[in-house]
């Protein structure tokens, strides 16, 4: 990003849902050193208010985008607006599909009706997922791959993108709809794969995943953030879908040997059943084309990179991922 374009969200309010989170963390803080005046909805399910502790400028809404007057009082007066807040991890949404669809559909419709109402909104950044386009039919995958969404999460986050483009047509929403493939990086909330294979490794020589073979699309959560962040800036980006990735894929085998690599540690592998997803997306590469032609961005962080840093923080935090997903719900009903 440039000065000049960085200048333009000087002291602009910006409302950031799910802010305390682990990719809207790190928007907040890039926000907070441009100097943005931001504001944070989050109930703090997942994020951590200490992910934000010491930045400038930056005012914490502990509460829920279900709430519609929680929403209505925070974008008052916001001329950006970023929907980052969403219930994020697969399995869970096997468990927990209607709540899947209040947060990551129905809490988005309020949040962008009350943007509409307001008519305050320069821009408004959707995030979605990379999830929706499914399995890789061609790679790197650009836009305008197919959309064949494999987990309930992938049908919500399609279906909320969905509903912002239909409201950018209908109502003129300024939105602009993102889709980052696989983050990664420190203050992780989630027990994604790669601090799920870092905190194995520390505990012990042997490694339990499923599927081994599946290949992931892995970008530095400080990349992700500034192209998110991009997207509030540049001209000629309203009504556009924009895919966040590095066209870096690596499968789960891989990951688990550069990650013992850097950790300077001889681990086996055992398949794990109950870590089998039961639909799950074998390929997600990126085509990250449209992202530097409309954004000027591309990623800067190696993935080795990346893992070194996220290793460091994981250490220091004594990051724990808990209980296999299998063993946490029952079924929603």
């Amino acid at each position: 990003m440039t000065s000049n374009e960085l200048s333009n969200l000087k002291n602009k309010e910006i409302l950031v849902t799910g802010g305390c989170g682990f990719i809207g963390s790190e928007i907040v803080k890039q926000l907070s050193q441009i100097g943005a005046s931001v504001t944070i909805i989050d109930n703090l399910s997942s994020g951590k208010e200490k992910y934000i502790q010491g930045l400038s400028n930056v005012k914490l809404i502990t509460g829920d985008i279900l709430d519609s007057d929680v929403v209505k009082s925070a974008v008052k007066d916001k001329e950006y607006v970023i929907n980052n807040a969403a219930l994020p991890f697969i399995p869970d949404s096997y468990y927990l599909p209607k709540k899947f669809f209040d947060v990551n559909v129905n809490a988005t419709i309020s949040l962008a009706l009350a943007v509409i109402k307001e008519k305050k909104a320069k821009r408004f950044v959707h995030i979605s997922s990379s999830e929706i386009y499914g399995t890789a039919k061609y790679t790197p995958m650009d836009e305008n791959h197919h959309t064949i969404p494999q987990s309930t999460y992938a049908v919500s986050k399609l279906a909320g993108e969905r509903v912002i483009f239909t409201m950018h047509k209908e109502h003129n929403l300024p939105a602009v709809i993102i889709r980052p493939f696989n983050s990664f990086g420190p203050n992780i909330t989630q027990p994604y794969i790669i601090p799920e294979i870092i905190t194995q490794i520390m505990k012990g020589d042997v490694v339990k995943l499923g599927n081994l073979n599946a290949k992931r699309d892995l970008t530095y959560v400080t990349d992700t953030a500034r192209g998110i962040i991009l997207s509030l800036v540049k001209e000629g980006v309203v009504g556009e879908v924009i895919n966040i990735g590095s066209q870096r894929s690596y499968s789960i085998k891989d990951l688990v040997s550069l990650i013992s690599e850097i950790m300077g540690k001889k681990v086996s592998i055992e398949v794990d059943p109950s870590r089998f997803r039961p639909y799950d997306v074998d390929t997600l590469i990126c085509d990250y084309e449209r992202a530097t032609k409309l954004l000027g961005w591309k990623p800067e962080i190696t993935v080795r990179e990346g893992l070194e840093k996220t290793i460091e923080w994981a250490k220091k935090e004594k990051f724990d991922i808990g209980i296999p997903f299998t063993e946490k719900y029952e079924m929603e009903y």
